[in-house]
């Protein structure tokens, strides 16, 4: 784990190099003689905690911190007074204008360092809940708040998002009446800076759907502008995804799709089980790259099942993962239920390690009624 970072902002020198060198076995630590030197170290970078002197040179204490507190990107920072001046007038300033703590010289290092710890780890704990928040926008976000209905058919998929969640995302539109498509994806990656690129991306799979759905309902000739376009994006270049899209007709009874290396999707009946097959290179990985659009049918009685590595990778008492041959085995008891998906994430959890799911989850069921 990084260091956190201080700096130690001190007009006295011996004091100054007294306090780098005790915090450093501890923490990474800069330091300025100044508020103005101060303000050209936090303009380099952000420090996660300020340590600072009030009667100062150049510039104060008070007008250093008042400095930052116009800022949104450093008012947040943690501030420490550490200052001769003990009188109770400049301690209700400080706190009046948003410094955190207050201590007096002569002082105690040990209780400094006590001082410090506990203000880096309500930051931590803000940040935490931030993120939390922020993560729970983003899945929002890359979900739909409803499925279609179509006679003869029941559609289900179920997403649970581990913590702040990752990179899966799931969304449906209707190209024209009685085909819809259905985009499954995966972008590689955990927590919020996989939400981020996630929804960046959903958002160029929605802008690409609107673009060429006109002229081309291939999902293959989608899979390759999409590839296209993050490679050549400056900032989704570097980002790799999984992706499955799907085009569902349902008075044909047919899917055709284009699979960009995502999980292969579970075709189950009364009759048995079976993977379907095909599948290419994922997105993000080669500009030329080429994708086949394939086609299955669904049978009376029959469901199509997709979804993301968060099941597949599910671990067992046994110790082994779920895995694809797992994911057929509860297909196969599943598809008799009435409701088959929740049907088959209670057997999952009923074979797991544990009684949750250890990873993102998103699963997909399109079931024939009829």
């Amino acid at each position: 784990m990084a260091q956190n970072s201080i700096l130690v902002v001190e007009d006295e020198h011996t004091l100054r190099r007294l306090l780098e060198y005790r915090l450093s076995k501890q923490y990474d630590v800069r330091t300025a003689a100044n508020g103005e030197e101060a303000l050209e170290r936090v303009a380099d970078r952000i420090p996660d905690l300020i340590i600072s002197d009030i009667m100062m040179p150049k510039m104060d204490g008070f007008a250093l911190q008042e400095a930052l507190q116009k800022e949104k990107r450093t008012r947040a920072i943690p501030f420490i007074f550490l200052t001769a001046k003990a009188d109770e007038q400049s301690r209700v300033r400080g706190k009046r204008t948003g410094v955190d703590d207050y201590i007096t010289k002569p002082f105690d290092i040990e209780q400094l360092l006590s001082r410090i710890e506990t203000l880096l780890e309500r930051a931590r704990i803000y940040q935490t809940q931030l993120d939390a928040r922020i993560g729970q926008d983003f899945s929002q976000k890359l979900m739909p708040k409803k499925m279609p209905v179509v006679e003869g058919y029941s559609v289900r998929f179920h997403a649970q998002p581990r913590e702040y969640g990752g990179g899966d995302l799931f969304d449906w539109i209707q190209a024209e009446p009685g085909m819809f498509f259905f985009t499954i994806g995966d972008v590689m990656g955990k927590g919020l800076e996989a939400k981020f690129y996630a929804f960046n991306f959903l958002g160029y799979v929605r802008g690409t759907l609107h673009a060429m759905l006109p002229s081309s309902k291939s999902p293959a000739d989608l899979m390759k502008r999409i590839n296209e376009i993050i490679i050549e994006d400056e900032i989704m270049k570097e980002t790799f995804a999984s992706l499955l899209l799907l085009r569902w007709e349902p008075d044909k009874h047919q899917i055709t799709y284009a699979n960009a290396g995502h999980c292969r999707p579970i075709l189950a009946s009364p009759g048995g089980v079976e993977v379907v097959e095909h599948s290419d290179i994922i997105l993000g990985l080669d500009p030329y790259a080429q994708f086949t659009d394939s086609t299955v049918r669904i049978p009376p009685g029959g469901s199509l099942i997709a979804y993301t590595d968060g099941l597949m990778e599910q671990r067992l008492r046994t110790g082994a993962m779920l895995g694809e041959r797992g994911i057929m085995d509860v297909a196969r008891e599943s598809i008799r239920r009435p409701d088959p998906l929740q049907a088959m994430l209670d057997d999952v959890l009923q074979r797991s390690e544990k009684p949750e799911f250890a990873d993102d989850l998103l699963v997909f069921w399109l079931s024939r009624t009829d």
